[in-house]
């Protein structure tokens, strides 16, 4: 059975691994997730857009111990990686080796399965990868 997406509505994954971000139909600023309603002027015009097949990493940290509720390995790279168009997101990351993780690399948006459901059904989501890494 393919991985089911861990919420639907925030990641295409093919072609090519994409984020669904809302756009305002006013300020015409991109989110991320996709909301009703447009987080910075509060307005309800808000279309679907994608966007972040690529970015540059911004800020990283590694987590050693899983937080409450997280059902996916550790340890995990954590951050906030810079797309183009000036959203910023916060994402998992991952890397054959976190400590490599850089400020100002060249990231790559990737879908893999996280972890397996109650039914043993996997679960994926989106994280980033270095852009010279092998797909997970």
């Amino acid at each position: 059975m393919p991985p089911r997406p861990i919420r639907e509505g925030l990641f295409t994954s093919t072609p090519q691994p994409e984020l669904i971000v809302g756009r305002c139909a006013d300020c015409h600023q991109p989110h991320f997730p996709a909301s009703d309603f447009c987080p910075y002027c509060g307005a309800d015009e808000v279309g679907r857009d994608t966007m972040g097949a690529t970015g540059t990493l911004y800020l990283h940290t590694i987590v050693n111990t899983a937080p409450p509720g997280y059902c996916g390995p550790v340890p995990y790279g954590f951050g906030l990686v810079d797309l183009p168009g000036g959203l910023r997101v916060v994402s998992r990351l991952e890397a054959p080796d976190l400590a490599l993780l850089q400020k100002g690399m060249a990231m790559r948006l990737s879908v893999a399965a996280l972890f397996e459901d109650a039914d043993a059904n996997p679960v994926s989501s989106w994280c980033y990868v270095p852009e010279t890494a092998e797909d997970s």
